[in-house]
C-alpha cells in the first residue's frame, strides 16, 4: 500500500472515540495504532486525574515522543495511525513537521455528548470535570490541509472509521489535498487550497 498520506491523526476532544475509531481505522486499512495517551508521562496523567487541564509545557515532551513514535513507525515501513487530541493548531503544526503530509480525522462533537461518554468510561484518568477545559483549548481544524471532519455524535465508530478509510485511499487516488465535512450524517468533499 503507498499512499500519499504517509500517516494519520485521529484527533478530538476526551470522549470523541478517538481509540476506538482509530483501531477500526486500522483494522480496515492494516496500519499501526498508536495510542497517544499511553505515552503521556505519570506528571501527566497525575494531573488530568485530578482534574488539572495540562498546560502547553506539559503537553511538549509528550509531543516530542508522539512525533518520534510517527517517524519510527513510517521508517519502518508502517502506515501510522495516531490517536491524540491536538487540540490547539500550534499541536498540529507541530505534528505537521514531524510528518510532511500528515492527515488528520477530527471527531467533532457536543460538550453535553463529551462528558456522558466521559462519565460512562470505567477506569479511565480523564474525569468529567476536565471537559469545559478540553473545549475551552479546542481551535477546530476545520478548513486545515488534508483534514476530514466527522460528526462524532450522530456517526457510530463503524461509520466514522469506514469514512476515514474511504477519505484516506480517497487522498491518495485523488492526489488532492482535500478536507470534508459532515453535516447531517452527510459528507462533503471539497479542495482545499
Amino acid at each position: 500500500m503507498h499512499l500519499s498520506i504517509p500517516a494519520i491523526v485521529v484527533m478530538g476532544v476526551a470522549g470523541c472515540g478517538k481509540s476506538s475509531v482509530s483501531q477500526a481505522l486500522c483494522e480496515l486499512s492494516g496500519a499501526f495504532a498508536i495510542e497517544g495517551d499511553a505515552f503521556h508521562p505519570p506528571e501527566n496523567i497525575h494531573k488530568m486525574s485530578a482534574g488539572i487541564p495540562l498546560t502547553d509545557d506539559d503537553r511538549s515532551g509528550w509531543l516530542d515522543i508522539l512525533c518520534h513514535e510517527l517517524q519510527a513507525a513510517i521508517k519502518a515501513g508502517q502506515y501510522p495511525v495516531l490517536s491524540c487530541s491536538a487540540l490547539k493548531r500550534r499541536y498540529r503544526e507541530r505534528l505537521r513537521q514531524a510528518v510532511p503530509g500528515l492527515g488528520f480525522i477530527y471527531l467533532e462533537l457536543t460538550p453535553a455528548v463529551a462528558a456522558q461518554r466521559v462519565a460512562e468510561r470505567p477506569g479511565h484518568f480523564m474525569p468529567v470535570s476536565m471537559i469545559d477545559s478540553q473545549f475551552a483549548a479546542l481551535e477546530s481544524p476545520q478548513n486545515e490541509p488534508l483534514t476530514l471532519t466527522l460528526d462524532a455524535t450522530r456517526m457510530t465508530v463503524t461509520e466514522l472509521a469506514a469514512a476515514a478509510h474511504q477519505w484516506w485511499q480517497g487522498c491518495h487516488h485523488a492526489q488532492i489535498k482535500p478536507f470534508w465535512n459532515s453535516k447531517d450524517s452527510v459528507i462533503f468533499m471539497g479542495v482545499n487550497k
